[in-house]
């Protein structure tokens, strides 16, 4: 689950972390107040209005300003606040600007690049740093990769110790050993007790009097461990989810839409998976992931119908099911009564292989349901891509 900045902040305040301070809003009624609270209660004249949305190249799309006065500070707030705000990661569509965050301005001797995630290669945590902090870490990974320390921390003794040390050194940051190695060990337990997915903050700085703040903080967290922290729960925003997705997910179905063209309704992620490879394969492209799950029924198949059909760039379905604990009679039942009821424009190739699949296939040829029968999941992509043509 992804969270905005000013979330994100209040995790890491949780865990001592020193960050730049602020408070966010939603209501343009409360710009003039929140600017002030924010001069008088930090000091400043000064202050950052940042966007808050699910995505990164806020600065670049004009969603971060720095203003001088409290006349700048309001009028960026009423332009940022409520624009669709387009990012290289947002796509052409951008994202409407529901909250904004003001914060305190701080003076920077030094940027750097801060992050924690899973290594699956090697199975444990990694820290990965860069003194090329404030910039998108994508482009320098590809240009200038040395510029990139990456320290993993395993179950080995000492591991933490010696990765911390490791950036130190690597870094020329002996002059702040104790703040680095203090906000690391905090950054890392804030990590892992939050059960983050990736934590980064980019840029983590170095003000002019040598205090070391997170600047920005971008906090992922592992959906599947959230029923253990109800209070970061609550920080979920549906409207910066995509509807179908969040549709989707109210039905308990695995969907993210893509941008093809031949939708996939499969039971089991890995088999999903293969399933867009081999449309890909025959030349086409496929428009979501979609993982109806093990215990798939009639109103799961429904389900999965309806939320495919709401991407209006599907023109062929292709039905991909291995009957193991899911029969494939009951894959087939829910078809015939989603086509009906749904009354689809759009072809429809089925592949039921599994338990009870000769009853399946028996159900779906009595139907007076048109469909496009496949055996194999060769001959079912290429059947699907072929109806699109």
């Amino acid at each position: 689950m992804k969270i905005h900045e000013y979330q994100a902040k209040e995790i890491l305040e949780k865990f001592d972390i020193p960050i730049q301070r602020g408070y966010h809003l939603e209501n343009k009624e409360d710009i003039d107040s929140i600017i002030k609270k924010v001069q008088q209660e930090f000091e400043t004249e000064a202050v950052i209005v940042k966007a808050q949305i699910h995505a990164g190249g806020r600065g670049k799309g004009g969603g971060v300003k720095y203003c001088t006065s409290l006349e700048e500070a309001q009028a960026s707030a009423e332009e940022i606040l409520g624009m669709n705000l387009v990012t290289h990661q947002t796509g052409a569509e951008g994202k409407k600007v529901n909250k904004i965050l003001i914060t305190e301005a701080l003076d920077i001797k030094k940027e750097y690049y801060f992050a924690i995630t899973f290594d699956r290669s090697k199975n444990c945590d990694v820290f990965i740093v860069s003194d090329e902090g404030g910039v998108d870490i994508e482009e320098v990974a590809k240009n200038s990769p040395e510029k990139i320390v990456k320290a993993w921390i395993d179950d080995s003794t000492d591991s933490l110790n010696n990765s911390i040390k490791k950036i130190i050194t690597q870094l020329s940051l002996e002059k702040y050993e104790d703040q680095i190695d203090d906000i690391f060990r905090k950054l890392y337990k804030c990590y892992y007790e939050s059960d983050c997915s990736l934590l980064e903050i980019n840029p983590l700085i170095i003000t002019e009097d040598d205090k070391i703040i997170a600047l920005d903080a971008k906090v992922n967290i592992d959906s599947n461990a959230l029923f253990r922290h109800p209070d970061i729960m609550s920080y979920r925003d549906k409207s910066e989810e995509n509807p179908l997705e969040l549709q989707a997910s109210e039905y308990g179905l695995n969907y993210i839409k893509l941008d093809g063209n031949v939708g996939c309704m499969v039971n089991g992620a890995g088999l999903a998976m293969a399933t867009m490879d081999i449309i890909k394969h025959y030349g086409g492209e496929p428009a979501n992931f979609l993982d109806v799950g093990g215990a798939a029924n009639v109103d799961t198949i429904k389900n999965g119908f309806k939320i495919i059909l709401s991407d209006s760039n599907v023109k062929s379905i292709l039905i991909n099911i291995f009957g193991g604990i899911v029969r494939c009679d009951r894959v087939a039942n829910g078809v015939i009564q989603a086509v009906k009821e749904l009354e689809l424009d759009v072809s429809v190739v089925v592949r039921l292989q599994g338990t009870n699949a000769d009853v399946a296939k028996k159900i779906l040829d009595e139907s007076d349901i048109s469909i496009i029968s496949a055996e194999t999941i060769n001959e079912a992509a290429e059947k699907a891509v072929e109806a699109v043509k």
